[in-house]
């Protein structure tokens, strides 16, 4: 006999449900998109307390729970606040009216609710009416008058947003498992109101303020008009503020993180090997002009038949040879890795067409910090206009960031953003793709220090630390995706950070001179062997003898 995994799982409740459900000619809500959903484990984890509330719960994703109870007399007040201007109806009309959006609601969460539907009926009524209450104070009005709170609320909700208590109820408010349907708060509105056009107005009005004081790129000048239906909830109106809507997401190619393949080499732009070659070129140059001395019988040595009968062997062979072997990797990488790329089959697809949609293999970006971008001559710039505007300006070796404004409710912000656009979001993650940007670019409080001096961030946390940790501490992904105007900021700042010659031979010498103790044993084995050839050589012919020959000549 096997015991109930929940014990306050009612099983005579769920059937009751289930058959009320199947058997009562409801209205079909099976297209209604679920948008409430459970934040990813794997986001969860990272840091819990961004994503499970800590001072209200809204809805029934938390409900009851012992650590947030003290609040549900704060939810009661203002629901009796409202019930005083339902003309004379009690509350519990509002109730009945929600019951008879019962299973519109259910559709909109993820997670199978187990509670009756008078329950949820009277969680959504309460809940919103103490959402509507603390909206109050977003409410854009004309002239110098001021929408007032209940003097009970009055030490929780702030005008000014200094206390503590009011961004501890925003950053609940607006987590993903905390979230209402918005069509919930309309009807709630429009109970209240003369219309629904009244209705619509007024919560136009909140969520104005709402974006305004939340949204970390603030608002944009082309906003539309807020088009209240086309939102899901707080959450999903704050995405879409920051999201832009692109034309060709088909475009778009995602890779799960659980996929088993390999990046290939630290630095992707290192393997065109054309500029190596042009450096030895130029080092053979400077050893042509040469001609005296040890250098003179030296390239007596290396221009020799024997060598250059060794030089037209085939490469399989010459890596083969003792002392050669340990030179087979990095001599092929420089000299050989363009020519793979090259020649690669396209098995039914064009190259060009696979390099447009081939997503990134690893979680973060490689990208160069903006202490190595800046060394390089990179200049950074903002620019208003969100995610958007990214881009880099080859011409004036400019990278335009939006400015964003950290605060003590952004990374709640953005964690949730993410674990909305991960779980919501079927095309391109663009919110999460732009923190793993910040991520590769800020290492340090140097970085942030950088980029607030030039106005990409406004810092309002106690230091820049602060901001290097916010920003380190965001690169877990659900799914690693492409995003065009993003990944070609990126590749564009890639090739002209790559194509430093500074930048190019610190790699090399880096790759291949200090990071291989096999390199340096093999020079250091070749000086030793022209040294000895050299001497063996000087004591079968005298030195000055063949320095006075050369001079005859």
């Amino acid at each position: 006999m096997t015991s109930n995994p929940n014990p306050s799982f009612d099983e005579i409740e769920w059937v009751i449900q289930i058959r009320r459900t199947l058997d009562e000619e409801l209205e079909d809500y099976s297209e209604v998109p679920v948008c409430i959903f459970n934040v990813p484990k794997t986001l969860l984890a990272t840091k819990p307390d961004s994503y499970v509330p800590q001072e209200v719960a809204l809805g029934p994703y938390h409900p009851w729970r012992p650590e947030l109870y003290e609040m549900e007399r704060y939810k009661l007040a203002a629901a009796r606040r409202i019930q005083k201007y339902l003309q004379g109806l009690k509350f519990h009309s509002l109730v009945d009216r929600l019951s008879k959006h019962e299973a519109r609601i259910r559709a909109c969460y993820h997670k199978f609710l187990e509670f009756s539907g008078e329950t949820l009926s009277w969680m959504m009524a309460i809940d919103a009416s103490f959402l509507l209450e603390f909206l109050q104070v977003y409410v854009v009005k004309e002239g110098p008058v001021v929408t007032r709170v209940s003097s009970r609320m009055s030490h929780i909700v702030d005008y000014a947003g200094t206390k503590s208590a009011h961004n501890a109820i925003l950053r609940d408010m607006v987590m993903l498992e905390n979230q209402i349907p918005l069509f919930v708060l309309r009807k709630v509105l429009e109970f209240q109101s003369s219309s629904l056009d009244e209705a619509d107005y007024r919560l136009c009005s909140m969520l104005a303020g709402f974006g305004e004081d939340l949204c970390p790129f603030g608002m944009r000048e082309d906003l539309p008009e807020i088009e209240v239906a086309e939102h899901a909830h707080l959450l999903d109106f704050l995405y879409h503020l920051i999201v832009p809507r692109l034309k060709e997401p088909s475009e778009i190619m995602e890779v799960m993180e659980n996929e088993n393949e390999s990046f290939e080499g630290e630095e992707g732009s290192f393997g065109d090997s054309s500029y190596v070659r042009q450096l030895f070129k130029e080092i053979c140059k400077v050893l042509l002009k040469l001609n005296h001395g040890p250098v003179r019988i030296i390239k007596r040595i290396i221009f020799s038949k024997p060598v250059e009968l060794i030089v037209k062997l085939p490469w399989k062979i010459v890596s083969n040879l003792p002392g050669f072997a340990i030179l087979k990797y990095p001599v092929k990488y420089l000299l050989f890795s363009q020519n793979k790329d090259e020649n690669k089959p396209e098995n039914g697809n064009s190259i060009s067409k696979s390099n447009i949609i081939k997503p990134p293999l690893i979680e973060e970006i490689t990208i160069p910090s903006v202490s190595e971008l800046s060394k390089s001559g990179v200049r950074f710039s903002p620019i208003n206009g969100g995610i958007s505007s990214i881009a880099f300006d080859a011409k004036t070796f400019t990278l335009y960031l939006p400015t964003v404004s950290l605060g003590v409710n952004t990374e709640v912000i953005l964690r949730n953003l993410v674990a909305y656009e991960s779980s919501n979001a079927s095309g391109p993650l663009i919110v999460t793709r732009y923190t793993e940007l910040m991520n590769g670019i800020i290492d340090t409080k140097e970085d942030a220090k950088f980029l607030r001096e030039r106005g990409i961030i406004l810092n309002r946390l106690k230091s820049d630390k602060e901001v290097a940790d916010l920003w380190n501490g965001m690169s877990k992904s659900i799914r690693l995706t492409k995003v065009p105007f993003l990944d070609k900021a990126i590749e564009d700042v890639n090739k002209y950070h790559s194509g430093r010659w500074k930048i190019k031979a610190g790699k090399f010498m880096k790759r291949y001179v200090f990071g291989s103790w096999q390199f340096l044993t093999f020079l250091a084995a070749i000086l030793m062997l022209l040294l000895m050839t050299l001497q063996a050589f000087c004591s079968v012919y005298s030195c000055p003898r063949i320095s006075k020959f050369t001079m005859h000549q």
